[in-house]
């Protein structure tokens, strides 16, 4: 490992690369003939990036918590994406602590993957990304926000579900959801590090198409050869069920929450942003499903 402030040569530093996004990033960087010395993987648990150490990325330790850790890893003229915490409550303050780190160092532009439609967002984590989009742009750093809808991993608990039950049980209504894979969102974040011309933009990614919940249910009739149907119930019904099922009271007051923001529209924009950066269009649910049946 070499600690950041040794290198000479400007780097993409990819935070958060020991999770399945930042992984992804560094390895599509990589299959785009990005030099695997000019990618910094950065993280808490270097064990879990041997691999991409093995193939001549530079490994090193960068903590939200400890801003140490991210002035080492960090120097000037380096393009930094900072991928955001799922430290609910308490990220606001990581991503402030990451982005003094960026001015420190000079940073030539800082990413941030924020959520789709973050201002007007009705999801229960918008306002968390909104804080840190203005951090971001009062820094005076060159950006980019990269605001990411759903993911089509999501889905996999349901697809558990409906293979034990027959059914999608969901008080989202008619909302729609405009998914795509982790893969999916690590092409367009490497088009926008790597590309031209994308300093103080905005980019609204999400899948091509947006899918609603019988056509989910569609998919998972055909991936599991047996006859699957979505139910819908009120947010009422719906939390009840959860609690009955076993679930905990705040994991099931979340997923309501979530299904409620769904309901209002908040995964179902499609703006082609996504497909333009990645440079190729998003998975089909069908084939973003597959291989969760593992």
């Amino acid at each position: 490992m070499r600690a950041g402030r040794y290198r000479r040569a400007m780097s993409f530093v990819i935070t958060g690369a020991t999770g399945q996004l930042g992984r992804l990033v560094v390895t599509e960087l990589l299959d785009r003939g990005v030099p695997a010395d000019r990618i910094v993987a950065g993280g808490r648990n270097l064990d879990r990036i041997t691999d991409l150490a093995a193939l001549g990325v530079t490994t090193t330790r960068f903590d939200y918590d400890d801003p140490a850790s991210m002035d080492a890893a960090l120097s000037e003229g380096d393009t930094l994406l900072l991928i955001s915490s799922d430290a609910v409550g308490t990220r606001v303050a990581q991503h402030r602590a990451v982005i003094g780190s960026a001015v420190r160092a000079g940073v030539s532009r800082l990413l941030y993957t924020s959520v789709l439609s973050a201002e007007g967002s009705p999801l229960v984590l918008a306002a968390d990304h909104v804080e840190t989009e203005q951090l971001i742009r009062d820094s005076g750093l060159p950006f980019t926000l990269l605001r990411n809808g759903w993911y089509t991993e999501n889905y996999a608990p349901a697809l558990q579900q409906a293979a034990a039950t027959g059914e999608v049980l969901t008080s989202a209504g008619e909302g729609r959801v405009a998914s795509a894979t982790r893969a999916d969102y690590a092409a367009a974040t490497a088009g926008a590090l790597v590309g031209q011309g994308h300093e103080n933009k905005v980019y609204e990614l999400s899948g091509d198409y947006a899918w609603d919940f019988d056509e989910l249910a569609l998919a998972f009739s055909t991936l599991l050869g047996r006859e699957v149907v979505h139910r819908g119930v009120t947010p009422e019904e719906h939390l009840a069920a959860l609690l009955d099922a076993g679930v905990d009271e705040q994991t099931a007051g979340f997923l309501v929450a979530l299904d409620a923001g769904t309901r209002a529209g908040a995964l179902a924009l499609t703006t082609g942003d996504l497909s333009r950066l990645a440079g190729r269009p998003s998975t089909a649910l069908l084939d973003g499903l597959r291989p969760l049946l593992g």
